[in-house]
C-alpha cells in the first residue's frame, strides 16, 4: 500500500505555468482569496500545522486527466518551507532542493529514499500530464470570495 504523506509535490503542467488563479481574476481580488486563507489557517501553516508570522498562498487544483481540465479545488495558506516544497521544480532552480529536501522528510517524517520515491512519481505524472493543454476550470471561485 503506497504511503500517503500530508506535505506533497504539487507539479503544474508545464502548459498551466501561466494560467493560475491569480491571472485569471480581477485586480483585487486575489488578496481577498488570499487574506480568507490567512484568517482560516489562525497564523499556522494549514500543512505542517506550525505557528509563522508569515503565511503565503497556496492554489490547490485537480486534475481530471481525461478530459484535460485543471480544476481550483482549494486555496490554503501555508508557511514558506512548505510551499517550497510543494513547489519543488522551482525550488531546485533556485538552488534549494537540499532544504526542500529535509522539509518533506521531516514533515513526513520519512526518510530520504521515500523523499525520492516520492518525487520520482510526482516528476511521472507531471511529464505525463505536461504532454497536453488543459484547460482552467475556476467555477466554484465563489466559495473562496
Amino acid at each position: 500500500m503506497k504511503r500517503q504523506f500530508k506535505l506533497n509535490f504539487e507539479l503544474i503542467p508545464d502548459s498551466c505555468w501561466f494560467s493560475n488563479l491569480r491571472s485569471a481574476l480581477p485586480a483585487g481580488a486575489w488578496d481577498i482569496i488570499r487574506k480568507k486563507a490567512y484568517a482560516r489557517a489562525g497564523g499556522k501553516c494549514m500543512i505542517c500545522g506550525e505557528k509563522t508570522a508569515r503565511l503565503e498562498a497556496h492554489e490547490r487544483w485537480e486534475f481530471d486527466d481525461e478530459r484535460g481540465v485543471q480544476k481550483l479545488v482549494d486555496v490554503i495558506a501555508v508557511c514558506r518551507p512548505c510551499h517550497e516544497v510543494i513547489h519543488i521544480g522551482r525550488t531546485a532552480l533556485m538552488g534549494r532542493e537540499r532544504e526542500a529536501a529535509e522539509r518533506f522528510m521531516a514533515v513526513n517524517g520519512c526518510t530520504y529514499s521515500e523523499f525520492r520515491a516520492a518525487l520520482g512519481e510526482a516528476n511521472e505524472k507531471h511529464r505525463e500530464r505536461s504532454a497536453k493543454e488543459w484547460l482552467l476550470d475556476v467555477s466554484e471561485l465563489d466559495k473562496f470570495m
